[in-house]
């Protein structure tokens, strides 16, 4: 079946690997007392019940791409409320008009193809369509739980803009209004970036010549 041409939204379905590459990260749900006090079986289920609570909560909250069934890359965002950890950040909270961004991972294998921002776009689109105005996420530019909390670079190459200034944590916005004129460039970028290539259509054959009378 090969890599799939598009992301599709996160499901119970794909839990399990979610978590088993990199998507066990709690730093978001948890303190860390409470984080340190889990094996990494339990650290996957407590995930994997967080995201549940969510998807039955508050609905999609979460983008994946599949290669042949496999989870290759995903990103999950979440209303504040369902990210408390947040609160041990220097430029929290997140505006009560944003949707968090949490998270964005893809395969090693898979990186430096463009899929986070594919991912992040899918994101974006999804919340236009539910009627959200913006998406805010925190950004490092130093050293950060890995997998957890998103490089600054990475934020502000796919869009994000900084909306409270901090050396290691800044706090970033993106205005998902803008994203409605992203559908042409989306649907370009999804051929691009997975090698899908429409076929040239054909020239039409030129008429049959007339063969004129001596």
């Amino acid at each position: 079946m090969g890599l799939s041409r598009r992301p599709v939204r996160l499901t119970v379905d794909h839990l399990a690997a979610v978590s088993g590459h990199g998507g066990d990260c709690l730093f978001w749900q948890l303190d860390p007392v409470r984080r340190s006090r889990l094996s990494e079986d339990e650290a996957a289920e407590e995930k994997r019940d967080w995201v549940s609570e969510v998807l039955r909560e508050w609905g999609a909250c979460g983008h994946v791409l599949l290669d042949d069934d496999r989870v290759v890359a995903h990103a999950l965002y979440v209303p504040p409320a369902f990210a408390p950890g947040s609160a041990g950040l220097p430029t929290a909270p997140v505006t009560p008009d944003a949707i968090q961004l949490l998270t964005v991972r893809v395969e090693p294998a898979y990186r430096d193809g463009g899929l986070g921002r594919l991912l992040v776009r899918a994101a974006a689109k999804d919340l236009v369509d539910r009627g959200f105005v913006a998406l805010e996420a925190f950004g490092s530019s130093g050293v950060a739980p890995a997998g957890c909390v998103l490089p600054a670079g990475f934020l502000s190459a796919v869009g994000f803009r900084t909306q409270r200034v901090h050396p290691l944590h800044p706090r970033m916005r993106m205005e998902l209004r803008s994203t409605l004129t992203w559908k042409d460039e989306v649907e370009q970028a999804i051929g691009a970036l997975l090698g899908v290539v429409r076929p040239a259509k054909a020239p039409k054959p030129a008429p049959p010549a007339v063969r004129q009378r001596d």
